[in-house]
């Protein structure tokens, strides 16, 4: 990453395919009938939109890099906090999903991670930073349902 505008344009990429692929994931979850699960990838898709719209007001007043999606150099083959697609197969059981949301969370506080350390302006880092500790958050909780999950309890997506 070189410029604080190149992280923002691969901020709002990302986000926009966490946000896109959990609600994919919700909407096949709520339609498979486990609400519970669904409400939970709503929810996480309702933070990529909120971390969406953060990275956009800071783009704000900048001069953005028009990126096409092909053109986005990312660990592996899509936008790091994508989840995998097969978790939209409403078949799958509730612990499943939420791995499958986890490893998307996980590779997303990776990537950003790995921003953090490998930046040298000082401004990308403090972004990164922020990034990194909201990731964090969904790691941490997305690990509260797993628990739950294997305690056979359920867990609010409240």
């Amino acid at each position: 990453m070189q410029t604080v505008e190149e992280f923002l344009a691969y901020s709002i990429h990302l986000e926009h395919e966490a946000a896109t692929r959990f609600g994919e994931l919700a909407d096949a979850m709520e339609a498979g009938g486990n609400k519970e699960v669904g409400q939970l990838f709503r929810r996480l898709s309702d933070y990529s939109r909120l971390h969406l719209a953060d990275a956009k007001a800071r783009a704000g007043f900048r001069d953005i890099p028009e990126i096409a999606a092909q053109d986005l150099v990312w660990p592996d083959l899509e936008s790091p906090e994508a989840a995998a697609i097969w978790g939209a197969d409403p078949m799958l059981s509730r612990r499943e999903a939420l791995e499958i949301a986890l490893a998307a969370e996980k590779a997303g506080h990776d990537y950003y991670r790995s921003v953090l350390d490998g930046a040298n302006d000082p401004e990308i880092k403090a972004l990164a930073a922020e990034f990194v500790n909201e990731e964090a958050e969904h790691v941490a909780e997305l690990k509260k349902w797993i628990a739950a999950a294997d305690a056979g309890q359920s867990a609010s997506a409240e």
